[in-house]
């Protein structure tokens, strides 16, 4: 039998109210990550992820995650095992992996998914650390299912929170990384939609909450704006939901000169084209945090929620801010006197932003080029 690392007999003794420093030496050799979803949030996770990768590099990591995320992820990370898990089946999931997971053991747990669902699946691995968030954050009883917790902490990015992860292991993660190695075909579909060297602004017009996304009328005339102020190629990007494809068809219809590709795309297919574009436009959604994986401007619009938590991180300058109006107007509080992680998903509160708004930043970012 292997022997274990000599810190695990330690850690597994401390209660699961207790944050810690641990330090690996060796460093573990077999370590899963669970983030099951969604889109932008699995992107936070990578950046963990390449830290670590770098700290370890020995280190077999396994990552248990979402059927669609890993569409993306798989592409990416070739070296990754992935464990995939639907959502939509969590009893036949659980009995499945159950079966699956039999006989496996993991140095070390890393539970980064604030779920029931996520505790349920991590108590069916076993590692002798179990490590979730601290007890402040560890909501719907993930406490119960961690031995290990990350050091408390109050109004942070959703990305910085994944990075207590990697500091609570001994690791400094230092500027988020991501390493992104794009798939032959996503760079073949980009060079299919970009054939010159316009700049290309992309507009992905949908989140996954109706709330948080704006009107068809006003990204046209954004969309207007890019083309005739700027020269700038248009493409509409989104999924094959019939919303968004009424979306992409609405605002097509208004701008005319936009390139349409709403539900046309894998996901690697659109990391590729984000890769060789010169902004996206967004609400805060997955492809606001695909594009800051391969270092693309974001305009986010953000009213709904919180751009300081959950906007793209090296792009919170560049997004249109009405948070704390919308807390004010449908709350009656500033945004801070409001806990961190409301979200202000009101009729109307997109309303808030302008397309002078947007059309400032827009204008502001190409100065820039």
């Amino acid at each position: 039998m292997r022997r274990p690392p000599s810190f695990v007999i330690l850690v597994s003794a401390f209660l699961n109210d207790f944050s810690m420093t641990l330090h690996f030496n060796p460093p573990p050799q077999n370590v899963c990550l669970l983030r099951l979803s969604a889109i932008g949030d699995t992107c936070h996770a990578l950046a963990a992820l390449r830290a670590l990768q770098s700290a370890w590099p020995q280190t077999r990591f396994t990552w248990i995650i979402g059927k669609l995320e890993a569409k993306l992820m798989a592409a990416l990370l070739p070296e990754i095992e992935f464990i995939t898990f639907d959502k939509s089946a969590m009893t036949r999931e659980l009995m499945r992996l159950r079966s699956f997971l039999a006989g496996r053991r993991f140095d070390l747990l890393l539970n980064m998914q604030l779920s029931f669902r996520a505790s349920m699946v991590s108590s069916l691995l076993r590692s002798p650390i179990k490590m979730g968030f601290d007890r402040a954050r560890a909501r719907e009883l993930q406490w119960w299912f961690t031995n290990a917790q990350i050091a408390p902490a109050v109004c942070e990015h959703v990305l910085d929170s994944l990075l207590g992860f990697v500091r609570a292991c001994g690791v400094e993660p230092g500027i988020p990384q991501w390493r992104v190695s794009l798939p032959p075909s996503a760079i073949e579909y980009a060079n299919q939609i970009i054939t010159d060297d316009a700049p290309t602004l992309v507009i992905s017009p949908c989140s996954s909450h109706s709330r948080r996304n704006w009107s068809a009328a006003r990204y046209a005339a954004v969309a207007g704006h890019a083309i005739n102020a700027h020269g700038m190629r248009v493409v509409l990007v989104g999924g094959r939901s019939s919303h968004e494809i009424q979306m992409g068809e609405a605002i097509a219809l208004a701008a005319r000169a936009v390139v349409n590709q709403i539900g046309k795309d894998t996901l690697p297919q659109l990391l590729g084209l984000l890769a060789q574009s010169t902004a996206l436009l967004s609400p805060d959604s997955g492809p606001a945090h695909m594009a800051t994986m391969v270092g693309l401007p974001v305009i986010g619009l953000y009213a709904a929620t919180n751009p300081a938590r959950a906007g793209p991180y090296f792009s919170r300058s560049w997004c249109v801010d009405k948070y704390d109006q919308a807390a004010r107007k449908f709350l009656g509080r500033p945004a801070a006197q409001i806990p961190w992680t409301t979200k202000i998903e009101r009729p109307g509160v997109m309303d808030l932003i302008s397309v002078g708004d947007v059309t400032d930043k827009l204008d502001a970012l190409m100065a820039t080029h």
